[in-house]
């Protein structure tokens, strides 16, 4: 069983910063890719970045240049910097990860840009 706690969401205006966090419980956190995932309202589930174990990442297009994935090991979290927010990253953010052919989430934390 894994349990994965987000944390760092809120209420910014555009073009400022944001940093959430992924706290995930169990073992062998370093051997796992994580990834963050984001819902709007209305809107289906749509993958805003992963990282693999060995640290390579990959971003959907919208948020390259703007968001960065990382992952601390020691600590059991992994990150995700969101610069430069504009209202279309508006949205629930998830981590998660995949153990064993099992997909594990977060419960999510909320990311609302507006002026």
């Amino acid at each position: 069983q894994v349990q994965l706690v987000e944390s760092g969401g809120g209420l910014v205006q555009p073009g400022e910063s944001l940093m959430l966090s992924c706290a995930a419980s169990g073992s062998f956190f370093s051997i796992y890719g994580m990834a963050w995932y984001r819902q709007a309202p209305g809107k289906q589930r749509e993958r805003v970045a992963g990282i693999t174990s060995g640290g390579r990442t990959n971003y959907r297009d919208s948020v390259k240049g703007r968001f960065t994935i990382s992952r601390d090991n020691a600590k059991n979290t992994v990150y995700l910097q969101m610069n430069n927010l504009n209202p279309e990253d508006t949205a629930v953010y998830f981590c998660s990860t995949n153990r064993a052919g099992r997909d594990y989430w977060g419960q999510g934390t909320q990311v609302t840009v507006s002026s």
